[in-house]
């Protein structure tokens, strides 16, 4: 069962520190554009692969692992303050949208680039995991943040919550997260980062 998650409405920030907080490895601020509410993004590069390719049912892959759209990531899961499993991820598409997408945005949306990053989740070992969402990163050219910090969703991706039956061993959601790139650059790559050693170096899939 797909539930469409209710998402805040889509703002922009161009203030002083968060472009001071984005910046560059050189240091230098690089141009950001907000869309959320809360700061916050994808912005260290990946620490090379520990492994690579799909992981099989029931070992978890490790942080740092360099995989292919169409691959799944096994990994340990962590839902609000009491629930807690083993969920395989598979990115199904990394995929490029237009500027025109966000046109109910108006000017905040000026100079991005949508991008919408698909998966599907699956619930591996039957934890009580109903309701829990799952939210993607995305990486620009070189491993780097793609400098725009957004969230909500659009008509051709909507962020979805697994159904109140995800609590049973082979129940599955799909999803998708909207990311975005400021226009002349591109998203090159989809990361999960969140916890258990992923969040210093996440799991990575590209094209």
């Amino acid at each position: 069962m797909k539930h469409v998650r209710t998402t805040a409405p889509f703002a922009v920030c161009v203030a002083g520190l968060l472009l001071a907080a984005c910046g560059s490895e050189s240091g230098q601020a690089a141009p950001t554009t907000s869309a959320s509410a809360t700061p916050g993004s994808s912005s260290a590069a990946p620490t090379p692969a520990s492994s690579t390719g799909a992981a099989p049912a029931g070992e978890v892959t490790k942080p740092g692992s360099k995989l292919k759209v169409g691959q799944r990531a096994v990994v340990p899961f962590k839902y609000g303050t009491t629930k807690s499993g083993t969920i395989a991820i598979t990115v199904t598409a990394i995929e490029k949208g237009d500027n025109a997408d966000l046109a109910k945005y108006g000017d905040k949306a000026n100079g991005i680039t949508p991008y919408y990053l698909r998966a599907t989740v699956e619930n591996l070992d039957g934890a009580d995991l109903a309701y829990a969402s799952l939210n993607l990163h995305a990486l620009g050219p070189g491993g780097k943040s793609t400098g725009v910090i957004i969230s909500g969703s659009t008509d051709r991706c909507e962020s979805a919550t697994a159904g109140k039956d995800f609590t049973t061993a082979g129940a599955k959601f799909e999803t998708c997260t909207l990311q975005g790139a400021r226009e002349g650059t591109a998203v090159e790559a989809a990361t999960y980062d969140k916890g258990d050693g992923y969040d210093k170096s996440p799991v990575v899939w590209t094209n």
